[in-house]
């Protein structure tokens, strides 16, 4: 089968496409035949060594939607299940960008029947990151909460997610993204200077960091995206960051919220497999309102 790789870390000229053997699952795993697979931020990172790993073949993707294909002994799926999944982990030899992935049972949630594979394909890490960080900030209905990079990925499952907690939500985003920002349930919206310690929390998924964090109000808290990056704690602001795991419960719930229309699914442009470099140059240019998405 093929699959998007990398062995030496550099740009987006540095993802090969390869000829691998088509893995096998095991006890309580699956292979899912890959329909559709999202290019996300951490896929970058670990092309460029953000993450180390260097001499080894490090397989990209961690988001999938596709069919299971065949099953490993107690995996609870049957083949045929359309399903998706969070493949976890930065020094993988082999990710989701591929035409089948073997994924944890337990990763694994029956897929969205309201939308296709392209648009189910990225839900998994990026809603799953969204409901980490606003379970880290355990905020009551009626708190104020700003997220930043409101109209991207994490950030637009975000102000979802919070405004259905009943959290009062603040979107900061470029100003041409305001109609899209407030669609997403914020009530309010900035593309400019915030006023110092005026809301109670901040969920950062556009990587202010220290600028954002001095939006908080003394005693609030702040979540990062990037494991291990946010800011130390500075009048008795809670800070933290968002590790994401593989969690096929949670990640079915939050199915089940894309189907009743409470998350907006949202797919900026889709690549052939084979194009994944392209895929990754695009990511680099910036400027994107949804997930890039390979199609094998």
């Amino acid at each position: 089968m093929r699959a998007a790789v990398v062995t030496t870390f550099g740009g987006p000229d540095s993802v090969e496409i390869v000829e691998v053997a088509v893995p096998e699952p095991g006890v309580r795993q699956v292979r899912i035949r890959v329909a559709a697979a999202a290019v996300n931020p951490v896929d970058a990172g670990v092309r460029a060594g953000v993450f180390g790993g260097a001499g080894k073949r490090l397989g990209l993707g961690w988001d999938v939607a596709g069919v299971v294909d065949a099953v490993g002994v107690a995996s609870g799926w049957n083949a045929g299940d359309e399903v998706v999944a969070l493949a976890y982990g930065t020094a993988k030899s082999l990710g989701t960008h591929a035409e089948y992935v073997v994924v944890d049972a337990d990763a694994v949630a029956a897929a969205p029947r309201s939308v296709d594979a392209v648009h189910a394909a990225g839900v998994p890490l990026n809603a799953l990151a969204a409901a980490r960080a606003l379970e880290m900030l355990a905020l009551e209905p009626g708190r104020s909460l700003l997220v930043t990079g409101a109209a991207g990925a994490v950030g637009g499952y975000a102000v979802q997610l919070a405004a259905r907690l009943g959290v009062s939500v603040t979107g900061l985003a470029r100003e041409a993204d305001e109609g899209l920002v407030r669609s997403l349930g914020a009530d309010r919206f900035v593309s400019g200077a915030v006023a110092a310690g005026s809301v109670d929390a901040v969920l950062d998924a556009a990587i202010l960091g220290a600028d954002a964090l001095e939006w908080v109000r003394d005693g609030g808290a702040f979540v990062g995206v990037i494991p291990g990056a946010h800011p130390a704690s500075v009048r008795g602001v809670r800070t933290g960051s968002v590790e994401v795991a593989a969690d096929g419960s949670r990640l079915a719930e939050l199915v089940a919220l894309v189907d009743e229309g409470v998350l907006t699914t949202r797919v900026a442009e889709t690549y052939a497999l084979g194009d994944a470099a392209k895929a990754h140059a695009r990511l680099a240019e910036g400027g994107l309102r949804g997930r890039l998405v390979l199609v094998p």
